[in-house]
């Protein structure tokens, strides 16, 4: 999931926030959707499932993604990275709200803070309060906590396959994306992206999406959700390189 920050980061140079989303989002689904025809498992036309579903889709995907890649746009895809890392402290306080089997725990809250420290001394504590853009930092910080509930919620999930339930979220992304996109960026009427955008978006969807959800829900179903959202503490490492490497960036130096 590293890699999605570097690929969002791409995309949002030249396409607006939302239809990035959307392109990621369908493109997924349309790939799990074809996966699962190909598997034989086939979707549930359960009513209930599929509210489920849509509130899973709009906590993990649509309210997420659109925060974070409109938070790219001000601030680097490193810094966001960093910023997203929090979500498991997010997903550790909801889980004690509303949860019997995963309370907090003086062990459970240290090792999410001891996370949290190493992922600040890696990186230097001075990078998270550099480079202004304050809106920005709180929309990512939004997104966190909003993966927090996904992970939460998605717990109900935990007797389906898990490429049914990344298909069935992703499939009730797109759909929640769809007229939001069209009303508020008018695709149509864009500029057509480059082919390096085009690649972007590409492996966005199918590397740091479609793949990245069958794992996650697989991870969910076996180890709960403080233990899945744990995986934004390794995101910062990849996003930092890739964004060293390839798009210039570079965070303030350490005193």
């Amino acid at each position: 999931w590293g890699g999605s920050f570097f690929f969002s980061k791409i995309a949002v140079g030249e396409l607006p926030p939302l239809t990035v989303v959307l392109c990621r989002v369908t493109l997924a689904a349309l790939a799990l959707n074809a996966v699962v025809l190909a598997s034989g498992h086939g979707l549930s036309a359960d009513p209930a499932l599929w509210r489920h579903l849509f509130v899973m889709g709009a906590l993990n995907n649509v309210v997420p993604f659109s925060l974070i890649f409109w938070g790219q746009t001000q601030i680097a895809s490193g810094l966001a990275s960093i910023l997203n890392a929090t979500t498991p402290l997010f997903t550790v306080l909801v889980a004690h709200a509303v949860t019997a089997d995963e309370k907090l725990t003086p062990t459970r809250l240290l090792g999410v803070v001891s996370g949290l420290v190493g992922v600040t001394v890696m990186i230097g504590p001075g990078a998270v309060a550099s480079g202004g853009a304050t809106l920005a930092k709180l929309a990512v910080l939004g997104a966190a906590l909003s993966y927090g509930f996904a992970a939460i919620w998605g717990r109900r999930f935990r007797a389906l396959p898990p490429v049914v339930t990344a298909t069935g979220q992703l499939t009730a992304s797109a759909a929640i994306m769809t007229p939001i996109a069209l009303v508020a960026d008018r695709p149509w009427a864009l500029a057509p992206p480059s082919g390096r955008v085009v690649g972007a978006i590409v492996a966005l969807a199918l590397l740091s999406t479609a793949a990245g959800y069958l794992l996650y829900f697989a991870v969910l179903a076996r180890a709960g959700a403080i233990n899945v959202s744990l995986v934004t503490l390794l995101i910062p490492p990849s996003a930092l390189l890739l964004g060293a490497l390839f798009l210039g960036e570079r965070l303030e130096p350490r005193d």
